[in-house]
Parts: C-alpha cells; sequence; structure tokens
C-alpha cells in the first residue's frame, strides 16, 4: 500500500492541473471502488471548484466551493492518469509506467479548463467520498489521527509521552496512526535504521536524546523518498502513471543478507517478522 511519501508525490503531481479548477463534468463508470461511491457523487462534484489539494495521513482532500471536501484513498493499486490539450502531465523525473488500462478506469474528473484527470484502479481497493467540510475532524477516518510526522507537532516531547511506559517496540508504535499519522512499515524500517534503534526494544527504555534522532531520521527519510518521487513498491505508480526511484535508496527495507550501510558497522541486514510485517534492520548496530 502507498505510504506517505506516495500519497504526496500525488497531491503534488494533481496540484497543478485541479487546484483551483472548476469540475466541468465528472464520470463514475461503475458504483463502487471499495466501498459504494457517495449517493450522487457525480451531480455532487460537477459545477464545484476545488479549492485546493491537501493531503492528510495517506488521504487525498480536495476541498470544494459548495462547502464538502472529496477524500481520495488509492487503496493498494490506484492511480491517476494526467491529460491536458497540451499533453500529458508528468511531474518530477521518474521511470514511467506502462499505459493503464482502460477496462480499470473508474472515475474521471473533466476541468473547466481541459484538463482531464482519470483514476485507475485494477483491484478496487481504493475509495472516494465527500464529506461536509466542517465536519471533517469529526469524521472517523481522521477523529484520532496523530500529527503529520513532517509538522511542528511531531517531536521528540510527543513521542516520550506516547512511549512512555510501553513494552512494544517502536517499530509497532511507530504505525499507530494515532501517534503519528502517515507512516507505513517500509519508513518505519529506514527512520529506525538511520537512527540506530532497534526496532524490538521497549518503546519505554529509549532515551529522550535518541528519540530526538528518530524524529530527524523520519523526517529526513520522508522528504527523501518525496523528493525522489516515493518507493512504488510493487505495481504502485505516481500521480502521471510514473514509477519513483527510491527504492533505489534503501538502507535496510528488501535488503536482507546485505551489509549494513551506516558508517563503521560490519553488521549484516537481517529480517524478522514483527505484529505480522517484515522488519528489516541491522541486529549490530540498531540498538
Amino acid at each position: 500500500m502507498p505510504e506517505l511519501p506516495e500519497v504526496e508525490t500525488v497531491r503534488r503531481g494533481l496540484e497543478p492541473v485541479l487546484s483551483g479548477a472548476r469540475l466541468g463534468r465528472v464520470e463514475a463508470r461503475r458504483p463502487d471502488l471499495r466501498f459504494p461511491l457517495p449517493e450522487g457523487f457525480v451531480q455532487r462534484l460537477t459545477g464545484a471548484r476545488i479549492l485546493r489539494l491537501d493531503r492528510r495521513a495517506k488521504y487525498l482532500l480536495a476541498p470544494l466551493s459548495v462547502g464538502e471536501t472529496l477524500i481520495m484513498h488509492l487503496g493498494m493499486t490506484g492511480r491517476f492518469e494526467i491529460a491536458r490539450p497540451e499533453g500529458a502531465v508528468r511531474p518530477g523525473e521518474f521511470h514511467y509506467a506502462a499505459d493503464p488500462d482502460p477496462k480499470h478506469a473508474h472515475v474521471v474528473f473533466e476541468t473547466e479548463a481541459g484538463a482531464r484527470v482519470t483514476y485507475y484502479d485494477p483491484r478496487r481497493f481504493g475509495y472516494m467520498a465527500l464529506v461536509e467540510t466542517s465536519l471533517m475532524d469529526l469524521h472517523p477516518w481522521f477523529a484520532g489521527l496523530g500529527p503529520e510526522p513532517l509538522s511542528g507537532g511531531f517531536d521528540a516531547a510527543r513521542l516520550a509521552h506516547a512511549f512512555e511506559g510501553r513494552r512494544q517496540g517502536p517499530k509497532t508504535l511507530l504505525l499507530d496512526q494515532k501517534i503519528v499519522a502517515g507512516l507505513g512499515n517500509i519508513y518505519v524500517c529506514e527512520a529506525l535504521h538511520r537512527a540506530r534503534i532497534s526496532p524490538f526494544r521497549p518503546a519505554g527504555r529509549i532515551s529522550r536524546a535518541r528519540l530526538e534522532r528518530l524524529v530527524v531520521a523520519v523526517r529526513e527519510v520522508l522528504e527523501a523518498a518525496i523528493a525522489a518521487g516515493g518507493s512504488s513498491i510493487s505495481d504502485y505508480a505516481a500521480a502521471d502513471g510514473a514509477l519513483g526511484y527510491f527504492q533505489h535508496s534503501f538502507r535496510v527495507y528488501d535488503r536482507q543478507g546485505r551489509p549494513c550501510p551506516n558508517e563503521g558497522c560490519d553488521g549484516v541486514i537481517a529480517r524478522q517478522v514483527q505484529a505480522g510485517r517484515s522488519t528489516f534492520y541491522c541486529p549490530r548496530c540498531q540498538r
């Protein structure tokens, strides 16, 4: 499933086309994705202006001039293709994916300026909803979310409070969206390795100084992944139908048996299943 950097890459790719645009035509080619589309989905969107394009955790948010917000989640295989009269929009530097199959084109947004944005989803694990903007923070998908990891609300003090007395490892807790929003398995593994913190160490026993390093590591790995266009694990693609390439910069994820890249460490990357997910780490330098 795409993580925060992948969703942010999509947001940045769609923003020049959709932010401030009025939707002249909307087409829903089926009544549902993972969940049924909202009642009156096409009618409620047609003629509305998208005020801006935001992201909260792994959700894309498009506040509308009509007082509602379009919520979009990519699921596992959701992707957007952007076309404009002057040609396809391909922001960033990516390795371009094959053209999507038309039979998986489920929702089409056309702006009055002539842009056409098509949502493809072969497995239909993604979903869309319309929610009254003033009630967004109360919606079950958002009410319990923690701070964004790239925001000022995410710091060592908050982690210390969340980890206090906890025997679970920091990896398990960082995946808890109530503690910090948007982090997933890949980037938590990467951040813990950069901070040289064991994913299995009881979180309540991690010092404040090491939590400071962890906060910096989380931000560094997310910013690097966003700059690279995301990781594009499996069949995930960016907004322009292109694959990101941050996977070539992984330090531990999916690198079992390879030398640890941390300076001064002669360890070997290991893999262990933790809470049902693969954890990649260096047993030597991550303490």
